[in-house]
C-alpha cells in the first residue's frame, strides 16, 4: 500500500513533513516524495490529512472476562480502531480478576483474533484485596505488560511499597488508583457545591491527594516507574511536579473528561458524568491543563469504562461510575487542548503515542523505515458530532457535542482496520 500526499507527524522525532509512505508486509518500507504504487498495490490519497503513529491507550476497560453486556474484547477493539487506537492496555479488574497466569493467557490468546494490539495488565494483589501480592514474575513471563489494581486503591502503604519494588525489579510500570475510601461517602461526585445541591457528601479531593502524596514518596524511594492514574486534582498535579523534580520516576495520566469537564456536568448529564475519581472544579481542570502543557502530565489515557444503559439509568448514588472514551479521545484533545492553544498537535500526539510506548517499552508510536505500520490518518480541522458508537455501550456525556478532529483511517500492521464511512 502507498499513502500519498499526507502530512506526516512523528512525535518520536518531533518531525512534521509532507511525504508518501510505502507499506509492505506490515511495516513501513519507505518514506519519501512521489512514491509510486505497483499495479497490485492499493494507493490511498491522504491529501489534507495528518498521518501519525497509531494511538496507544494505557488505561482501558474491555470488561472481558465477566461483563459481556458492557463490552467484550471484540467490541472494545472495534471502538479503539474507530478512535484511532492501534494498541490498548486493558485493566485487570475483570471477573475473574487477572491475578493468575491462566486468566491472563486466556485473554491474550483471544486478543490475537482482534485487528488491533491488545495488551493486558496483571493485578498487584490477589483478588484485588490489597493484601497478598500476585506472582508478578510469572505474570510478566506470561505476557503481563504492567501491574495495577485499578478501580480499587492500595491502602496499605507497606504493601504498596513492596509492590513498587517488585515491579521495578521486573522492569515494568505499576499504575495506581488514588482514592482513599476512608475519606469518601458517595463516590463518583466531587464533594463540593454540586454535591451539596444534590444532598450528597461526595468524594473530596483530599481522598486523592493524600494517596498521591504517599505514593510520590514511595515512588521516589523505590525507584519504580509509577503511574498516577486519571489525575483529577490540581494539588495532585503539583505533587507529581514536585516529586518529579526530586527524581521520582513518576508518570501521570489525564483523561479527556478531566481536562474537558467540571463537576457542573453532573447537573446536565447526571450519571453520564459520574466517574471515579470525579469531575472536580474549574480550578482543578485548569491545573490539569497546565500540567499537560508543561509536561508534568505525560500521558493522555481514556479510562474507557463501558456500562449498560440500564445501569446508568439507576439513581445517582446507585449507578456505576465511568464513561466510554476511546472513540472521542483524539477529538476532545484537539477541541479542548489544541484549538485553544494549550498544546500543539505534536504535543497532543506525543502524550497519546510515543510516551505510552516508551513507558511500556513497546516498539510502536513512531514513524520510520522498518517500524510497524501502525498509523492513524485524520483531519484535525473536520467538525463532527458523536451520535453512535462501535462500543457495546454508549455512556458518554459527549454524545451530541460538536467536536473537531475526525479519524479517517486506522491501520494496524499495515492493514486498514477502520475507515470512515464518509470517505
Amino acid at each position: 500500500m502507498i499513502l500519498k500526499n499526507g502530512l506526516i507527524m512523528d512525535p518520536g522525532t518531533n518531525a512534521s513533513y509532507k511525504a508518501d509512505l510505502h507499506i509492505r508486509d506490515g511495516v513501513i518500507a519507505k518514506i519519501g516524495p512521489d512514491l509510486s504504487a505497483a499495479p497490485s498495490e492499493e494507493c490511498l490519497d491522504a491529501e489534507g490529512f495528518v498521518i501519525a503513529p497509531g494511538l496507544i491507550d494505557t488505561h482501558t476497560h474491555f470488561r472481558d472476562p465477566g461483563f459481556p453486556h458492557k463490552e467484550t474484547l471484540h467490541t472494545g477493539a472495534l471502538a479503539a480502531a474507530r478512535g484511532g487506537f492501534t494498541a490498548v492496555i486493558c485493566m485487570a479488574n475483570t471477573s475473574p480478576a487477572v491475578d493468575s497466569v491462566p486468566v491472563l493467557q486466556d485473554i491474550l490468546e483471544r486478543a490475537k483474533q482482534e485487528d488491533i494490539r491488545v495488551f493486558q495488565a496483571g493485578t498487584v494483589s490477589q483478588g484485588l484485596k490489597g493484601q497478598v501480592m500476585t506472582d508478578m514474575p510469572a505474570l510478566k513471563e506470561a505476557g503481563a505488560c504492567g501491574f495495577t489494581d485499578d478501580g480499587i486503591p492500595i491502602t496499605n502503604a507497606a504493601f504498596c511499597y513492596e509492590a513498587m519494588k517488585a515491579a521495578e525489579a521486573l522492569g515494568v510500570p505499576i499504575s495506581l488508583h488514588e482514592e482513599d475510601p476512608a475519606l469518601i461517602r458517595n463516590n463518583g461526585i466531587n464533594h463540593g457545591e454540586v454535591s451539596r445541591q444534590m444532598g450528597l457528601y461526595g468524594s473530596p479531593s483530599i481522598a486523592e491527594e493524600s494517596l498521591v502524596a504517599r505514593d510520590c514518596m514511595l515512588a521516589l524511594r523505590s525507584g519504580a516507574h509509577v503511574v498516577i492514574q486519571h489525575i483529577s486534582s490540581g494539588y495532585s498535579v503539583e505533587l507529581v511536579r514536585s516529586f518529579r523534580a526530586m527524581g521520582a520516576k513518576l508518570h501521570a495520566e489525564a483523561t479527556p473528561h478531566h481536562f474537558t469537564l467540571t463537576e457542573d456536568a453532573v447537573l446536565t448529564h447526571g450519571t453520564l458524568a459520574k466517574m471515579n475519581p470525579p469531575l472536580r472544579t474549574e480550578k482543578d481542570r485548569q491545573a490539569i491543563i497546565r500540567g499537560l502543557s508543561d509536561g508534568t502530565i505525560d500521558i493522555i489515557a481514556t479510562d474507557h469504562a463501558p456500562h449498560s444503559a440500564a445501569e446508568k439509568e439507576k439513581p445517582f448514588p446507585d449507578a456505576p461510575s465511568g464513561i466510554i472514551g476511546l472513540e472521542t479521545a483524539l477529538a476532545l484533545g484537539i477541541t479542548s487542548l489544541v484549538r485553544p492553544g494549550h498544546l500543539t498537535l505534536m504535543q497532543l500526539l506525543e502524550k497519546m503515542t510515543i510516551n505510552p510506548a516508551r513507558l511500556y517499552r513497546l516498539p510502536y508510536g513512531i514513524i520510520k523505515q522498518d517500524s510497524p505500520a501502525d498509523l492513524i490518518i485524520f483531519n484535525p480541522e473536520e467538525p463532527w458530532i458523536p451520535d453512535s458508537y462501535h462500543s457495546l455501550s454508549s455512556n458518554s456525556p459527549f454524545t451530541g457535542s460538536k467536536l473537531y478532529g475526525k479519524v479517517k483511517y486506522t491501520l494496524c500492521s499495515g492493514r486498514i482496520v477502520y475507515a470512515d464511512s464518509a470517505e
